[in-house]
C-alpha cells in the first residue's frame, strides 16, 4: 500500500516535495530499464520507487544528484586558449584555393590619390 510506504519514506526524506521528486525520478529510471533493488511484488513503478527509498536500498543523495544531472541543459565546454585561436586564424589564411586580399603597399598609402577633374567645356 502506498500510504504506508510514504510514511516510511518521510523518515529518510523529510521534505514531501523532495520525496515526490526523487520517487518520480526513480520510477522513470525503473521504467527505462534500471535494475530493481527490491522485489517488485506486483507493484507499479512509483510504489517500487517509494519502497526502495523506504528500505534505503537506494540513497536519496544519489537520486538527488542523478535528478539534477538529468535536468541540466547547459554543458560547460573548455574554451580554446589564445595560442589555439592564433593557430586557427593562421590555418584559415592557409586554405588552398582561397585568394587572400592583398594589403596596399606603403607607397600607395602615403601618396594622395589623384582626383580626375572633368575637362572644362569649350566656349564657342
Amino acid at each position: 500500500m502506498a500510504r504506508v510506504t510514504v510514511e516510511d519514506c518521510i523518515d529518510k526524506v523529510t521534505n514531501r516535495f523532495d520525496l515526490v521528486m526523487l520517487a518520480a525520478h526513480r520510477a522513470r529510471e525503473i521504467a527505462s530499464g534500471a535494475t530493481l533493488t527490491i522485489e517488485r511484488d506486483n507493484d507499479k513503478n512509483p510504489v517500487v520507487a517509494l519502497r526502495e527509498i523506504a528500505d534505503e536500498t537506494v540513497a536519496p543523495e544519489a537520486l538527488q544528484q542523478s535528478l539534477i544531472q538529468s535536468m541540466q541543459k547547459h554543458v560547460d565546454f573548455d574554451h580554446p586558449e589564445d595560442d589555439d585561436i592564433l593557430e586557427l586564424l593562421q590555418a584559415e589564411q592557409d586554405v588552398p584555393g582561397v585568394q587572400q586580399p592583398e594589403a596596399p603597399a606603403a607607397s600607395e598609402m602615403d601618396a594622395p590619390e589623384a582626383v580626375a577633374t572633368p575637362p572644362e567645356p569649350e566656349q564657342v
